[in-house]
């Protein structure tokens, strides 16, 4: 029986007139009916003796009340309490991220959350870029420091909190690894390395793109980990667009790192899962946003 009906034939076994139960449930009389004949139909018996005048319960629908509305209170009761939960701003808030340099930010970010809301802790997990969405998919992160862009059905996003130039790491023995910048239209002849398999698509096409003006794109081997793409780089078996932090925090020497001079910047903000959009989220991506501000990285 679906929680929705329940409530319907718990309320009219109180009210005993479809009329009240219908402006109390802020439902029509016609919905209350409808309901009322299909669990009918489902057990097979009448539930209530209607007439122009008066309802009243059947023994059947006596009993079935008597049964149902105590599991039907401790489903209420649990309901309300998950709703109470997700509205509290206490208890722990699990927040991914992927590499060092948006790491950071997440950890500024939530020294700022941790001084507003003192009862909530966050805690951090570093996720792979092979993992791609899994684990906010999967419950075990709360949110998610993404780039964009990121749409799905089931994934709700935040605005932009600050771009990144977009960088593309080559073997130090590559031609490319001379030159001050490259273009795009250069990563026809760049033999790009193939994104993990649980990278979105649409984070793979923005990436790289399936073809350039004049041909398409090669592929290289695939790879799952930061480090496992940077060795494959390192070793000349292909090059692949990352975020300028990683020259930073990830210099190799087997490693150069170009700038793609016509790309778009990379575009980063926080993801969660749509259908459970708490106060936490909604508080954390809010100081975040602050932070960035204060970092003088504002949304555009």
């Amino acid at each position: 029986m679906e929680r929705r009906d329940a409530e319907i034939f718990l309320t009219l076994a109180d009210e005993l007139h479809f009329g009240r139960t219908a402006e109390r449930l802020h439902v029509s009389t016609a919905r209350v009916s409808q309901t009322i004949k299909k669990l009918e139909r489902r057990i097979g018996v009448p539930l209530f003796e209607r007439t122009s005048r008066r309802v009243t319960l059947t023994p059947v629908g006596r009993r079935l009340a008597d049964e149902l509305r105590p599991a039907y209170q401790r489903i209420d009761a649990a309901v309300d309490q998950a709703v109470a939960a997700g509205r509290e701003l206490r208890g722990e808030l699990h927040v991914g991220f992927f590499g060092p340099a948006s790491g950071r930010f997440v950890l500024s970010a939530a020294e700022l959350f941790q001084a507003r809301y003192p009862d909530c802790d966050v805690l951090i997990r570093e996720s792979q870029f092979g993992d791609g969405v899994d684990l906010l998919r999967d419950g075990e992160i709360d949110i998610l420091m993404a780039t964009f862009p990121l749409r799905a059905p089931d994934i709700a996003v935040s605005e932009v909190l600050y771009h990144e130039a977009k960088l593309l790491a080559v073997s130090t023995r590559h031609p490319y690894a001379k030159r001050a910048s490259v273009r795009m239209a250069d990563l026809r002849t760049a033999k790009v390395l193939r994104s993990p398999a649980a990278v979105p698509a649409i984070w793979d096409a923005t990436l790289v793109p399936p073809a350039t003006p004049d041909r398409e794109v090669e592929r290289g081997p695939v790879f799952t980990t930061t480090q496992e793409m940077l060795t494959l780089v390192g070793a000349g078996r292909g090059t692949y667009p990352l975020p300028a932090g990683a020259a930073a925090y990830h210099p190799r020497p087997d490693v150069a790192y170009v700038l793609i001079s016509d790309a778009a910047p990379y575009e980063w903000g926080f993801a969660w899962r749509a259908n459970e959009e708490t106060a936490r989220v909604r508080a954390f991506t809010r100081a975040a946003l602050d932070r960035a501000r204060e970092d003088d990285q504002p949304a555009s």
